[in-house]
């Protein structure tokens, strides 16, 4: 059965079309996402890290995903994998640079950005206003990507309240840029106000627009955390859920 005959003949309701859409997505962001882990972690991810990234709340969920992927023709043979648990033993960074389809997209998320200028945004804020990455200037700061049903975001988020109450004295700023509608989430303006006030968010927060998100190297994977310096240079840039040791690190090196 060819995939577009499920899409247009089909899966035809909005509820489906939407689950057809999201599973379509993912399964060209996990080889992204799982390049990103091994660059960033030196390491794969488990089956666990992406099912959390990716919300796949069914066991063994991951597990299949894997192997579609694996008998997938378009995909590059690029994971290898334990026989018997199914977890990853090795992702082969190089081999998904060189394909055709994802390396572009690898090439600006992993190379490069410690070192490099910020890239300026406009975007606004929960309650509309405006807001531009030149207020930023002369400060430290963090640009923080994130959605609201992201778990690894979930477990960032209160490292994230700590972090600013101990650091916004000394001049360092945080900008969370939520995705949702970018990513068609169905999030309402009240529940992300209620995941703020929740995990004691008091940092300017504001929404992802798909020109800040392809500015950035198209984050594709949540949270992603640009650290800068008060001379506008990115000093620190993570990929997924992240210790407070490692973030805390990353603030200092922003201050000084």
């Amino acid at each position: 059965m060819v995939v577009s005959e499920l899409y247009n003949n089909v899966f035809t309701g909005p509820g489906e079309r939407a689950a057809l859409n999201r599973l379509f997505n993912t399964f060209f962001k996990m080889p992204l996402y799982m390049a990103q882990h091994q660059k960033a972690a030196g390491k794969p991810p488990t089956l666990a890290e992406i099912s959390e990234q990716f919300r796949f709340a069914v066991p063994g969920q991951a597990d299949v995903m894997l192997r579609i992927m694996e008998s997938d023709p378009r995909m590059p043979r690029f994971l290898a994998r334990d026989a018997a648990t199914g977890e990853i033993t090795s992702v082969n960074v190089e081999t998904i640079l060189a394909h055709p389809r994802f390396g572009k997209a690898l090439e600006r998320t992993i190379a490069g950005w410690e070192g490099r200028p910020a890239p300026a945004f406009r975007t606004t804020t929960y309650d509309g206003q405006p807001f531009a990455s030149e207020a930023l200037a002369g400060k430290a700061y963090l640009v923080y990507f994130w959605f609201t049903g992201c778990p690894p975001c979930v477990r960032t988020s209160p490292l994230l309240a700590e972090l600013d109450e101990a650091y916004a004295a000394k001049g360092f700023r945080i900008v969370g840029l939520n995705a949702d509608r970018v990513l068609e989430l169905p999030y309402s303006d009240g529940d992300r106000a209620a995941y703020a006030k929740k995990h004691g968010w008091t940092f300017t927060l504001a929404h992802m627009t798909a020109e800040a998100q392809e500015t950035y190297g198209a984050v594709s994977v949540f949270p992603t955390m640009f650290f800068v310096d008060a001379k506008g240079t990115v000093v620190r840039h993570f990929v997924n859920f992240q210790e407070k040791a490692v973030l805390e690190e990353a603030v200092k090196a922003a201050l000084q």
